[in-house]
């Protein structure tokens, strides 16, 4: 299970202009704002884009300035694998060790879509077995019962981070992870496809 809400895609119009620096080609420039105010590029712009965006990473630096920001909640088995990619990303993720015992465990708090139903039945019971160790720690504050809790937690409990990250980033992650046997990688990859330009500056070519 993998939830991506609140996307947020920032800074293409200096991105672009900062493109035609090395050339100085600045009045060839033809994007601008639509009527929503989505920055869209002109045919010009775009054309250069995916020219340096084709080039390779030394070319296309520019979409290093292409911001996103978007709020993700997975399980901790993808956050694992999502760390990799650590060069120019930053989260603020829900506190575990701070906030593990502040309500009750719930079902849904787990991705449990790919369970088989003996899987499900023993995720039911260590729910059940969390919830009795969390009132417990609630009521009693020992420590031991709140290392239960964090030692016991399976790894198909599901965290939400605010993250950011830039368009070199999501090439980087496309590519390599667009044919991964995880669902919530197929997943992430069609929410890349849906950003501004994704099939011309993340998706298209190679790395």
């Amino acid at each position: 299970m993998i939830k991506l809400e609140r996307t947020s895609v920032m800074n293409l119009e200096n991105a672009m202009r900062g493109a035609r620096n090395p050339m100085n080609s600045w009045a060839r420039m033809d994007s601008g704002y639509d009527e929503e105010g989505n920055y869209c590029l002109g045919p010009n712009d775009l054309d250069l884009a995916v020219r340096l965006r084709n080039a390779g990473s030394d070319h296309r630096k520019f979409i290093r300035q292409i911001f996103v920001s978007v709020d993700i909640t997975a399980p901790i088995y993808w956050w694992k694998e999502y760390d990799t990619y650590k060069v120019a990303t930053v989260a603020n993720s829900t506190s575990t060790m701070h906030k593990i015992h502040s309500r009750p465990f719930e079902l849904d708090d787990f991705s449990h879509d790919h369970l088989t139903e003996t899987g499900l039945k023993i995720l039911k019971g260590l729910i059940k077995e969390l919830e009795e160790i969390r009132l417990r720690y609630v009521a009693e504050k020992k420590k031991e019962d709140w290392y239960d809790l964090i030692q016991l937690l399976p790894s198909g409990y599901n965290q939400m981070r605010t993250c950011t990250l830039n368009y070199e980033t999501l090439v980087n992650i496309y590519h390599a992870r667009k044919n991964h046997k995880l669902e919530e990688w197929h997943s992430f990859c069609r929410w890349i496809e849906t950003l501004p330009y994704a099939g011309e500056l993340i998706a298209g070519g190679g790395l």
